[in-house]
């Protein structure tokens, strides 16, 4: 059994989110309580053909571990064959193979969900990349195609045979998306009939969804995804409640903000998305994402659309503060809830 499951650990994934779980936020999210972490997925041809915008996509530090780096492709001795480039490289404590990504890009090479319509394909994929390697493989899946062919009993079935060590299912459907309701009936089923630890995911938002989930299902972990998006804190917040049965008070305006400004603050230090001026026109969509359920957050968010320096970040702040009793009493609940 994978060591973070040993003694009945329930951990807590951060979510491979393509453009989000870089190597800067997932160790925020360490700190703030995520167990395991996975990365941005990254495409078997680009690891072979030595491609250096897909090998930043692996990068971690010791300090994130247990990390699995994220593959995906339907050629089964490619993707065995980058998975060991990438151990060689790096020296991940797994390799996780990406059958669940919806994006249509990925599908039209036969890549992430398309293999759910193609379950000997997806077989031999998960069984050459579990001979290939030396650390355990496990895999990332949804529960099935559409409505109309969930398979995802099936599917697990064959990842347990194919030497898969854990197994994370999103209860929706390629031809969902992100949206509707996971079904959480199915990944319940998936984790009673499975013999190797399964990882539900799907709308999880508060410590009270990580605790319905464990109680009333036989899943061995959770993954977050979206919500930490918006609410890093969600990981600590799932801790306290599963340790007091309590949820404990939201992230202040000013924890926020400091985490908001620290975030940008690596990213344009890390150099990692090129210039500042570059970074802060990557990260405007992460810091309107921060501001969701923050009074005065509506106004936050118009102002983040153009920001384009630290400077300007930090006069945006400060006026905030200077003006946030009148910026709250302009919005409405609804308005903190958009």
């Amino acid at each position: 059994m994978l060591p973070w499951f040993a003694n009945d650990q329930f951990p807590l994934y951060l979510a491979p989110m393509a453009g989000v779980t870089d190597v800067i936020f997932r160790g925020l999210c360490k700190e703030l309580g995520a167990d395991v972490m996975v990365t941005e997925f990254v495409s078997a041809e680009g690891i072979l053909q030595a491609d250096e915008r897909t090998r930043k996509y692996t990068e971690f530090d010791d300090g994130q571990r247990p990390v699995g780096v994220q593959l995906f492709g339907g050629d089964g001795k490619r993707m065995g064959e980058a998975a060991k480039k990438i151990v060689d490289w790096k020296q991940p404590d797994f390799i996780d193979i990406n059958f669940g990504c919806p994006v249509n890009k990925v599908v039209a090479k036969n890549g992430g969900s398309s293999l759910l319509k193609q379950c000997p394909l997806l077989a031999e994929v998960a069984r050459e990349v579990a001979k290939a390697v030396s650390v355990p493989v496990t895999a990332k899946m949804r529960i099935g195609w559409d409505a109309k062919s969930v398979n995802a009993l099936e599917v697990v079935k064959l990842l347990e045979d194919s030497g898969m060590q854990a197994i994370a299912i999103h209860g929706r459907t390629r031809a969902q998306g992100y949206s509707g309701e996971a079904d959480w009936n199915v990944i319940g089923e998936c984790a009673e009939a499975a013999s190797v630890p399964v990882i539900g995911n799907g709308d999880i938002s508060t410590g009270a969804d990580v605790e319905r989930r464990r109680r009333e299902t036989a899943v061995n972990g959770v993954m977050i995804g979206r919500a930490a998006m918006m609410n890093p804190w969600v990981f600590r917040e799932a801790k306290h409640y599963l340790t007091h049965g309590q949820q404990p008070p939201p992230a202040t305006a000013e924890q926020r903000i400091g985490f908001m400004r620290r975030h940008v603050d690596l990213a344009v230090h890390s150099g990692r998305y090129g210039t500042e001026l570059h970074t802060l026109r990557h990260m405007r969509s992460r810091l309107m994402n921060y501001t969701k359920f923050l009074a005065g957050g509506k106004w936050l968010r118009l102002k983040f659309t153009t920001v384009s320096s630290l400077m300007e970040l930090d006069d945006i702040i400060a006026e905030f503060f200077k003006h946030r009793e009148s910026l709250m009493a302009q919005e409405s609940p609804e308005a903190l809830a958009a």
